[in-house]
């Protein structure tokens, strides 16, 4: 599989466009040795507030990658693009019918050596992406292995990502998806609002992404960066 240089982003912040974020928190968020920022959310988010805060992101260093929920929010000028196939929906639109309609009318002006395919398995039946996507929720561990199965060795996928949403995930089964994973590497989100919470996923996915403490609890959501750089992964490194 091609060497992604997001392969060896260990934490991540995600920031959504249609939340308000002071230039303090920003600040914070963008200098607290995070990996990356990637953009992105279920619902609200539109091409002006995409790039108003990727603009106020661009003022510092780090990486920085939108997440295209949406081809209307599409924006040029990150440095690297995730595209989410939802794997365990009911709703084809959310695992190939709206990228292809956004292929038919943006193909041509896609930056694919920067695009990348995220299969995401969404796993809380509460989440807004659950809801807005249709995703079937109640899997049992056989059928939640099938999926990532699928987004690795049949489709070759780059990212596998198991989204809880809101509330924290079953990192034994986090872990058991990892260990299974030949070619892909594995992002877990969900319910991480502190350090502690922040170790274990850290223990069981490849990649930690951390979102709404951000915006709750700020000094616990910068906690979790070194908690996070700090804790050894048991799975096999995908860094390549």
């Amino acid at each position: 599989m091609q060497a992604y240089p997001f392969f060896t982003w260990r934490h991540v912040f995600k920031l959504d466009p249609d939340r308000e974020i002071s230039e303090e928190t920003l600040d914070a968020v963008c200098t607290s040795g995070t990996d990356a920022v990637l953009v992105g959310g279920s619902s609200g988010v539109t091409f002006d507030n995409t790039v108003e805060l990727m603009s106020r992101i661009r003022r510092y260093e780090v990486d920085c990658a939108l997440e295209v929920s949406g081809s209307e929010a599409a924006a040029p000028g990150f440095d690297y693009y995730f595209i989410p196939m939802v794997l365990n929906t009911s709703q084809i639109d959310w695992l190939s019918g709206k990228q292809t309609a956004a292929l038919r009318e943006y193909g041509p002006f896609i930056p694919w050596e920067t695009t990348a395919a995220e299969g995401y398995i969404i796993l809380n039946p509460d989440a807004e992406a659950a809801r807005l996507t249709g995703a079937q929720t109640g899997l049992d561990e056989r059928t939640v292995l099938a999926h990532a199965l699928m987004a690795d060795k049949l489709m070759r996928l780059p990212i596998v990502y198991l989204e809880y949403s809101g509330r924290f995930g079953d990192m034994d089964l986090v872990c058991k998806v990892g260990s299974e994973l030949s070619g892909a590497r594995l992002f877990y989100g969900g319910g991480i609002d502190g350090a502690d919470k922040a170790r274990q996923a850290a223990e069981a996915a490849h990649t930690v992404v951390v979102g709404n403490v951000v915006y709750d609890n700020l000094e616990a959501a910068l906690q979790t960066v070194r908690a996070v750089k700090d804790t050894f992964c048991l799975l096999p490194s995908k860094t390549n």
